[in-house]
């Protein structure tokens, strides 16, 4: 089955520098690769000289980051690309749109959007309407795995900041895991594939007004050189309900509740386990019918609750404890689990459920090792 993943960035250039290799290296390996531009990058800095006259041309700017953009895919190999706003990347029932760059500025409080906010700019926009057409292109395309930044952008710009926010709303609706680029030299994923990293140094150099490749290294508008082979890392990010981004007290909480939980609907189920009832003179044992539903559904609901196993173990232990010091007695069985056929059943489904439940896999198919060589320390990403 072929993956598909998605990769949301705010502006052309922005897909090369952080995900290039990332990208390169899952279309080789025959993964379906979408990558969704929200901006034109309209209000970007140029480096080179001789395209100086684009800086004060927005309209001309976006137009030549467009077609540098075309070209920097063409060399990944990405046959789908979408802007946000098009008809191909727009919520149902709205009118195309076309949302613009709201630039940078270094103020006291860090990067901001720069000047008098265009009315048309991305961080101007209604906050649900840039989730719902990201979402509308989560619908169509499907992905397995959405990938854009941390909760910063990666470094403050208004636009990257508000990329993280809508597609992490969208995703959440949606239900598709959301995995972010990190600097974090443990991070889940982590791509370091040297033929890939060729791919993405002449993607690199297709984005001639924004980015300067010199021999194995970059610079963009700010001058500092970085090198063109360091690892690109990502992290599945949870949703909030997740057990993984609960305070400890609100852990251990979960853990008592998923407990408690457990015991009460184990001490049920060994009570009614043995219940019939007859139906067209047929006797159905709805007892252990119930005890192998409630089982599998109290334990997998509390996984995919939580996207965790712990909660769910805690479910199990108190579940399984209950049964087991109910079922205790002499060597004829308990009065409640007496030693017979259903009896057996009975002690044994749960156990082969809770083994079932607590051993899937949790994360979707992008995991380490699926897309890149786990790399040895080295530089963070930028």
């Amino acid at each position: 089955m072929t993956e598909r993943v998605l990769f949301v960035h705010a502006h052309p250039d922005d897909e090369s520098i952080s995900t290039g290799a990332t990208i390169a290296t899952l279309i080789d390996r025959g993964a379906a690769v979408t990558v969704l531009t929200l901006t034109r990058g309209e209000r970007g800095e140029v480096i080179p000289d001789d395209l100086q006259h684009l800086a004060d041309a927005p309209e001309q700017l976006g137009s030549a980051r467009e077609a540098e953009l075309a070209e920097a895919l063409r060399i990944l190999g990405v046959t789908d690309h979408r802007i946000l706003g098009n008809p191909d990347a727009r919520w149902q029932g709205r009118e195309p749109r076309r949302y613009v760059d709201s630039g940078m500025s270094w103020g006291r409080r860090g990067a901001q959007a720069s000047g008098i906010l265009d009315p048309d700019s991305l961080t101007a926009a209604d906050a649900g309407e840039v989730a719902a057409d990201i979402a509308a292109v989560l619908i169509d395309v499907e992905p397995d795995v959405v990938v854009s930044y941390a909760a910063d952008g990666g470094y403050g710009h208004p636009d990257h900041v508000r990329a993280h926010e809508a597609t992490r709303t969208a995703a959440e609706v949606i239900g598709v895991p959301f995995y972010v680029i990190t600097p974090r030299s443990r991070a889940a994923v982590v791509v370091n594939d040297p033929a890939a990293a060729e791919r993405k140094a002449a993607a690199l150099a297709a984005h001639r007004t924004q980015v300067l490749v010199q021999g194995d290294t970059y610079s963009l508008s700010s001058g500092e050189p970085r090198p063109l082979g360091e690892p690109e890392r990502f992290d599945r990010l949870r949703p909030a309900r997740a057990f993984s981004s609960m305070s400890l007290p609100s852990r251990i909480g979960s853990s008592v509740l998923g407990l408690v939980i457990g015991a009460f609907a184990g001490s049920v189920l060994t009570v009614a386990h043995r219940a019939t009832v007859d139906v067209l003179g047929v006797t159905v044992p709805w007892g252990i019918v119930a005890t192998v539903v409630i089982t599998a559904a109290l334990l997998t609901g509390l996984s995919l609750v939580f996207e965790s196993r712990v909660v769910a173990a805690c479910a199990a232990v108190g579940l399984l404890g209950a049964i087991l010091l109910l079922s205790l007695g002499s060597a004829g069985g308990s009065v409640l689990v007496p030693d017979d056929v259903v009896g057996y059943v009975f002690l044994i489904a749960p156990v082969v459920i809770a083994g079932v439940v607590l051993a899937w896999p949790q994360d979707g198919r992008w995991r380490r090792g699926k897309i890149g060589i786990p790399a040895a320390e080295g530089p963070d990403q930028k």
